[in-house]
């Protein structure tokens, strides 16, 4: 009885598999092959290729200094919300194009913007966007936020020492040494050479930005109201550049009633606009002779 039971399987098996085939090749047979009526082909981008670089306005001359204005946030991240609606990244575009407006209006030096409508840029391809340029200036605008609607005032931030240092260590790792730190190549330099040369650059570019920022609270005092604490420092991931002076400007307290009011006039902004453009103008003539000339 085993032995029955046995050769049914065994020759089971093989039957089963033939009948399946021929099943499937008769339906391959009778229902012919048709092909779509049409084809939607959407080409992808490659996930290595580079947004394109916005249009540089103002003088023709390439000697003049390029100041890149970075408008905070934008698409779909709004940025912070103030009580009564508002959105950080419509306040943070109209500064940003009333600074623009008031650099060309004094011509004399050259602008960019990260964006000039409501988009989203990642962080690294604000500041990218600068360096791609060669810009002497990196400026992003925002508008603070807090809990406490006492919290009021403009603010200035530069890097950090600590957000520097990871930077220099990831610089380090990620170009292998191919990278360019002030012009100099740091390929082929030896890890000793190499950090030094990227301790040096970040001192400079802090020293640099430092300076900016003194401006800033300089030619702003009594028209623009500052924080308590005006002039800080934090690891802004748009500051992160080891050859590129840069500064970011909380031009106020978006949850503030009184800041609000003040970001969302014209006048205000305007003034704004004045003053932050008087301390890139006098920050790039100590740095560009070509800035002295109209």
């Amino acid at each position: 009885m085993r032995g029955r039971v046995l050769i049914g399987v065994v020759l089971g098996v093989p039957l089963a598999v033939m009948t399946a085939a021929a099943i499937l090749m008769a339906l391959a047979f009778a229902a012919p092959a048709r092909n779509p009526d049409y084809v939607i082909r959407i080409a992808l981008p490659s996930g290595a290729a580079q947004i394109g670089l916005p249009k540089i306005e103002g003088p023709a001359d390439a000697s003049r200094p390029l100041v890149v204005i970075d408008a905070g946030h934008g698409g779909h991240d709004p940025g912070a919300s103030g009580q009564h609606g508002e959105r950080e990244k419509k306040i943070t575009l109209s500064l940003a194009l009333a600074l623009r407006d008031a650099l060309l209006a004094g011509g004399r030096v050259r602008v960019a913007m990260t964006r000039d409508g409501d988009r989203f840029l990642a962080l690294e391809e604000r500041s990218g966007i600068a360096r791609r340029l060669k810009a002497d200036l990196f400026v992003s605008i925002h508008a603070d936020a807090s809990e406490s609607p006492e919290a009021t005032g403009a603010t200035v931030y530069t890097l950090s020492d600590r957000g520097s240092d990871a930077v220099a260590d990831a610089v380090a790792r990620r170009e292998n040494k191919s990278d360019t730190v002030n012009g100099v190549e740091l390929g082929g330099k030896s890890d000793a050479v190499t950090a030094i040369l990227v301790s040096l650059s970040q001192r400079e570019m802090r020293e640099r930005s430092r300076a900016f920022a003194a401006l800033v609270l300089r030619e702003g005092d009594g028209k623009m109201r500052f924080h308590t604490d005006p002039e800080r420092e934090a690891a802004f991931v748009v500051l992160k550049s080891l050859d590129l002076p840069s500064a970011l400007i909380e031009a106020g307290y978006i949850s503030s009633p009184d800041d609000a009011r003040a970001l969302a006039n014209p006048g205000w902004r305007k003034g704004f606009a004045a003053s932050v453009a008087t301390a890139i103008e006098i920050y790039l003539a100590r740095t560009n002779i070509a800035l002295v000339v109209p």
